[in-house]
């Protein structure tokens, strides 16, 4: 962790989800802008979801023009923050208008004691490495699989100029300690606490080849190559598809430490959310199904404290 400081930022940048309400949330950040005598700027593309009260810029100037950004949304939503801001020193406050939030430590009803705590200096900059692959960045992972549907991949790995086997199956994920929680856990891949400098690579139902994760360290260089003679592999990039790796084309990657901060209040407490919500991935149950397990008596109580709430 690294320490805060306790000069309030001129400047604070938003970053929200495309279609969850967060005018709540907007406008208790406005309001205690307006109290600081700080500025509210997000881009252009989100003026309808901010509102007339936060000035717009074009999406090319708003990460030079901030000194910290709040992002608005789920793990998605923090994941585009912070690849907004890489290798700039710009903290990245998360509130979580989402499901799980693993990055996300603050909920919509902490926001306004977070902000508090912002200008008294009471918070720590928790760093997170990212993997860098030419063009792309990726704080969760990368993920190679074969272009035509229901069909297995073959690629190469390569760490350091020495070969080291092959994977063949369905994916192979590389991932950073972020998104080990992510596809890689999904995959039974192992998690990695945040403060490792490393990086997992799983492969997805393995036929042959590499069939168990390995980790790697921070100056590793990990190069994946697709050995084909003409069928493209496809990869992604967190989620976004990403051009084909062509055949005999190399993807090479690199793990960047220190790319980003992200403000944390309270390190124990988010680990223990964190734990929590990773036990409860391990139940075959969807989150509407998991409500089934409260006591019916509080889920009465429950509805009645929401419907007193919206009359």
């Amino acid at each position: 962790m690294k320490s805060s400081t306790s000069r309030p930022h001129r400047t604070l940048g938003l970053v929200v989800h495309p279609d969850r309400p967060v005018r709540d949330s907007v406008q208790v950040i406005t309001r205690f802008a307006r109290r600081i005598g700080a500025t509210v700027i997000a881009r252009r593309s989100d003026a309808e979801r901010v509102g007339p009260e936060v000035d717009t810029v074009p999406a090319e100037e708003f990460a030079d023009r901030v000194d910290g950004v709040i992002s608005l949304g789920g793990d998605g939503t923090m994941l585009g923050a912070m690849r907004l801001v890489v290798g700039r020193q710009v903290p990245v406050l998360g509130v979580n208008h989402g499901h799980l939030g693993f990055l996300i430590e603050v909920t919509p009803s902490e926001l306004e004691p977070a902000l508090e705590r912002l200008t008294e200096g009471r918070f720590t900059l928790e760093p997170h490495s990212c993997l860098d692959a030419g063009d792309f960045t990726a704080f969760n992972d990368i993920v190679v699989a074969s272009a035509e549907p229901l069909s297995s991949l073959t690629l190469d790995l390569e760490v350091n100029g020495l070969r080291h086997g092959y994977y063949r199956g369905d994916a192979v994920i590389v991932c950073t300690p972020t998104g080990s929680t992510a596809y890689n856990y999904a995959a039974g891949g192992p998690v990695i606490s945040p403060s490792t400098p490393a990086v997992a690579l799983t492969p997805v139902a393995p036929m042959s080849g590499i069939s168990r994760s390995v980790i790697l360290g921070k100056d590793d260089h990990i190069v994946l190559r697709n050995p084909s003679d003409n069928v493209p592999l496809i990869f992604s990039v967190d989620g976004t598809p990403a051009d084909p790796l062509q055949p005999g084309a190399d993807l090479s990657i690199r793990l960047r430490t220190d790319a980003v901060d992200i403000v944390r209040f309270d390190v124990g407490a988010h680990l223990q959310r964190n734990r929590v919500k990773l036990s409860l991935l391990d139940l075959p149950l969807r989150p509407d199904q998991l409500v089934e397990l409260i006591p019916q008596p509080l889920r009465e109580q429950a509805e009645r404290l929401r419907q007193a709430r919206t009359d």
